[in-house]
């Protein structure tokens, strides 16, 4: 006996309830845009010469890397896996590098300044550390996600679910990332800031178009993928904003503010990053990727520190 919708599967199989949450899950980048916006003016007196301004422009540079990392996806709907695994590898060893020379170092030396003791310092960063780690692992359990390429399953409804939930993740790794900015920002030292944004810009690249791509496989119109896949890194501004307002106000807040962000970038490299580019069967391109993307920064840090 048919009893109509029996089950959520039931429900989001019906075409019109697919549309439905393409349009709800547009609506809440908006969201984000909006509040991005809302926070950026109600910063208006941040000038340029100031952290915050500066963590507003570093940020919105690695959430326009984001965006440009996406526009292929008006063009290209597919991406060889090896190509996306490499791309990923590369993403990640510019963050591995960038928590130890634009984070972990300078968090010490910052600490070791402020407490007169070097291994004091260095204790602060680590707790910082550990709390960036485990602030990540509880967003985890909290909001479970799926990676980028689970494969299509099932009806429509449920692959869609699959790639937003993806994007979600992107999104939720992204405001450490742009609170790392902040901090690197916050102490008024360009030599940590610079460097750190630059990393940053750089791995959200191929972000941006891992998410747009994904959003294209699911039949969004190359436009909508490429506008989702960009504003996926205004989570970045945000993070940047938070991270500013909190660490200028007290000061022990900065070595351990970059002690945060460093076990948080860590944890989505070692956690999200390495496993996602090892499923396929293309380790070694993946690891060559990380090591190019660790030197390139290593270099730029020296370059721009």
């Amino acid at each position: 006996m048919n009893t109509g919708v029996r089950t959520l599967q039931d429900f989001f199989s019906d075409p019109r309830h697919v549309r439905t949450a393409k349009r709800g899950s547009g609506a809440l980048l908006a969201v984000l845009l909006g509040a991005v916006i809302w926070l950026a003016l109600s910063q208006g007196g941040a000038r340029i010469d100031t952290p915050m301004g500066q963590a507003l422009a570093g940020s919105g540079v690695a959430a326009l890397a984001t965006a440009v990392g996406a526009l292929p996806a008006l063009f290209v709907r597919h991406i060889s896996p090896r190509l996306e695994d490499s791309m990923l590898g590369f993403g990640a060893g510019v963050m591995a590098a960038a928590s130890c020379f634009s984070l972990i170092i300078p968090g010490v030396a910052a600490g070791a300044d402020m407490l007169g003791s070097k291994p004091a310092g260095a204790l602060l960063v680590a707790a910082g550390f550990v709390l960036g780690a485990f602030f990540l692992l509880l967003a985890d359990k909290m909001v479970p996600h799926e990676h980028p390429r689970a494969g299509r399953h099932g009806p429509d409804w449920l692959h869609l679910r699959s790639v937003w939930l993806m994007v979600f993740a992107i999104c939720l790794h992204n405001f450490p990332e742009g609170m790392a900015i902040g901090v690197g920002f916050s102490g008024g030292d360009t030599s940590v800031g610079i460097p750190l944004a630059a990393a940053i810009a750089i791995q959200d690249v191929p972000e941006g178009l891992v998410v747009a791509v994904a959003l294209r496989a699911v039949a969004y119109a190359p436009w909508q993928a490429a506008v989702a896949g960009a504003l996926s890194g205004l989570a970045e501004p945000i993070g940047a904003i938070v991270s500013v307002a909190l660490a200028s106000g007290f000061a022990p807040l900065y070595p351990l503010g970059l002690g945060f962000a460093a076990g948080a970038m860590i944890w989505v490299v070692s956690h999200e990053i390495i496993p996602e580019t090892h499923r396929k069967g293309h380790e070694q391109a993946a690891t060559l990727g990380l090591i190019g993307g660790f030197v390139v920064m290593m270099l730029l840090d020296t370059a721009l520190g």
